[in-house]
């Protein structure tokens, strides 16, 4: 008998199983996406934009490693955010400090130290993540990708214009309009060191005034409060004392060369004073390339200078170098708000329909591949018992070639598998074929005919 419940007399209910416990759900970490078709595509799309623009100015391609030793950043930027704030820091496993990248031409700076090319200047471009951790927002992620180029082995100020005119012709290649081109000099070691003495004693008399984030600024770099955007920093930071003053002639030369090389290519600058890197490795001319279609907060799309003492501070030769970055998150903001370079078209040119669950179907999609006519086909949603996939219906088979978004269809059944043959039958991705019935086509010609369909 069951047992009762001496309470309610009333029999008692079996205890039921545990349910197990569902796994943990991990989604992407604080700061970063996954970038999902057609996103991607437009990404990979920008990247090969300013590949071409580069190398077509003899610039080469340069992959460096995602994490180095801490030293490469801490060694040229000690007193800046990117290394007191925002590096990812990891000790290996033997022992040795390391750093994810938190941008590259350090990296760049370091090969070129380790490798010492023969032919100079050298002349590299590069495309990749990098990593800060930063407070994400809109346009801003703690991975984030950058495409950018740099020169080492040469002073010349037309090197500073080459590169400045390349971002301006890639941007302007991408449709943006609504550009700002922003351009300074910081002069040499000297006299960026005189100016850094001369504005800590100026903000220093004006400690009491300044926000709470300047103040803290101001003791590790002074150069960063000029680009505070607090309404409270802006009256003092007008008053400052201007860097120009403190160039010699050398630095007034080269940075009128390049404001004249700009000048002849067609490409308006804003000499702007209060200018200044993140980096403490600039030299002489720095730029940024600014956008008005978005807020002041986010409109910083890229940019870079001259840094004619980072190599010897890594060991390497005295070499000058000039070089830039460019955002890809925000230089696709940009191009959102302005309306421009929408992800490119990948839909497939063909889908294979099998309801034979023969081989027949695969061999004619890589054969179509082979041709360069891009094709997918439908996939068993089960498998039988001999554990072969089950194919599935014919009509299950076609939403999912209406759905794929292809021009034509190779539909191969059981007709079509005596017969040595394939059915062509147009789709609603491709132009209107209401003139254009289905037909069969032996399979030697099968090729051809969906070439010819596609009107290649």
């Amino acid at each position: 008998m069951p047992e009762t419940d001496p309470s309610t007399n009333q029999p008692t209910q079996p205890a039921q199983p545990a349910r197990p416990a569902r796994p943990e759900r991990f989604t992407a970490p604080i700061g970063t996406r996954d970038v999902l078709s057609p996103e991607s595509e437009r990404r990979r799309a920008l990247v090969q934009r300013f590949a071409d623009a580069a190398e077509l100015a003899g610039y080469r391609h340069l992959a460096t490693p995602m994490f180095e030793d801490l030293g490469v950043f801490t060694r040229v930027g000690a007193s800046t955010d990117v290394v007191t704030k925002e590096m990812y820091e990891f000790t290996d496993k033997g022992g040795r400090a390391m750093a994810l990248r938190p941008e590259l031409t350090a990296s760049v700076c370091r090969a070129f130290t380790e490798h010492r090319p023969a032919v100079l200047p050298w002349k590299v471009w590069y495309s990749g993540p990098q990593f800060r951790y930063e407070k994400p927002q809109k346009g801003r992620y703690r991975q984030f990708d950058q495409v950018g180029l740099e020169t080492l082995g040469s002073e010349d100020p037309d090197l500073d214009t080459e590169a400045i005119a390349l971002a301006w012709r890639f941007f302007r290649g991408l449709g943006l309009r609504r550009l700002r081109l922003l351009v300074n000099s910081l002069g040499e070691a000297a006299e960026r060191a005189a100016y850094v003495d001369a504005l800590a004693a100026y903000l220093s008399n004006h400690l009491g005034d300044l926000s709470e984030q300047a103040a803290t600024t101001l003791q590790r770099n002074p150069l960063r409060v000029l680009d505070s955007k607090r309404s409270e920093d802006q009256p003092i930071i007008a008053g400052a004392p201007q860097l120009s003053s403190f160039l010699g002639l050398a630095s007034v030369t080269h940075f009128e060369r390049v404001l004249a090389g700009l000048d002849a290519l067609g490409i308006e600058a804003e000499v702007s004073p209060k200018l200044v890197r993140g980096l403490d490795y600039y030299r002489r001319t720095t730029f940024e390339f600014a956008t008005e279609a978005l807020d002041s907060s986010q409109n910083a799309l890229g940019g870079g200078g001259r840094y004619d003492g980072l190599v010897e501070a890594l060991g390497g030769p005295p070499t000058a170098g000039v070089g830039f970055a460019i955002g890809v998150d925000r230089t696709l903001l940009a191009c959102d708000a302005e309306g421009v370079f929408d992800a490119p078209t990948t839909a497939l040119d063909c889908f294979v329909v099998d309801t034979t669950g023969s081989l027949y179907g695969f061999e004619i999609a890589e054969a179509l591949r082979r041709a360069g006519v891009a094709t997918d086909r439908s996939w068993a949603g089960e498998l039988t018992e001999a554990g072969l996939g089950r194919p599935r219906s014919m009509k299950a088979q076609m939403k999912a070639a209406d759905r794929s978004g292809a021009q034509v269809a190779v539909l191969i059944g059981p007709d079509e598998l005596e017969a040595g043959a394939a059915t062509l039958r147009p789709l609603r991705g491709g132009p209107d074929r209401s003139e254009t019935p289905q037909r069969q086509v032996p399979l030697d010609q099968l090729v051809a005919a969906v070439l010819a369909e596609l009107g290649r």
